[in-house]
């Protein structure tokens, strides 16, 4: 793949989009009325809110190169603004400097889904730099048997994803390996630079099993 510089920019929205989708707890309206009264058309009527599409095929991951950065954040809305300064900036940087090509889609591992945050943040190139800036590393993914969820829908769904991966290993008899990891595959924004439907957005959830 050559270099698509374009695919970092749209991870900066897909930060904040994660930050929103957690964030929006809409509050319900609790009505008491005499059970022989019928709801007038005016009353506000609770909305179900529609589940994310989950789609789960186990396959062999490809060898890369991910030049990533680690950090962490007491807040979703701090992984958010962190997000958009590695992918956006720190990274975009250092591959720009190193002459680098990316290969794929930027990456995330998170230790864990509850505050503090603690993650690391890549994007795939097609070699190792020569040298490193401090805070900066090289992760390498294996050529490995994986089980991945594609997932569409709002990013506080996810969790559902991540629990049918774990149903998945437990039906297949297999053990997790290593960290899942998040792979950001389509761009958050259409072509007028507007956010997409978030049923039409995809991210894959990756286990590697053992």
């Amino acid at each position: 793949m050559k270099e698509n510089t374009c695919l970092i920019p749209g991870l900066i929205i897909t930060a904040i989009l994660f930050v929103t989708g957690c964030n929006d707890n809409q509050s319900e309206k609790k009505i008491t009325e005499d059970s022989t009264k019928t709801t007038r058309a005016s009353e506000p009527v609770a909305e179900t809110k529609r589940g994310p599409v989950i789609n789960i095929g186990d396959t062999v991951s490809l060898k890369q190169v991910v030049i990533t950065m680690k950090d962490s954040a007491a807040t979703m809305q701090g992984v958010s603004t962190k997000l958009g300064e590695i992918y956006g900036v720190k990274l975009a940087a250092i591959i720009k400097k190193n002459n680098l090509q990316i290969t794929g889609a930027p990456v995330a591992w998170y230790k864990g889904r509850q505050a503090p945050y603690f993650f690391e943040a890549g994007i795939p190139v097609n070699k190792k730099p020569a040298k490193l800036p401090a805070g900066t590393y090289i992760k390498q993914i294996g050529i490995d048997s994986i089980v991945v969820a594609h997932f569409y829908g709002p990013y506080d769904l996810i969790p559902q994803a991540y629990d049918a991966l774990t149903e998945w290993l437990k039906d297949h008899k297999k053990k997790v390996k290593g960290v899942p990891y998040e792979v950001y595959i389509s761009d958050p924004l259409d072509e007028a630079g507007k956010p997409k439907d978030p049923y039409k957005v995809q991210t894959d959830i990756v286990f590697a099993w053992k």
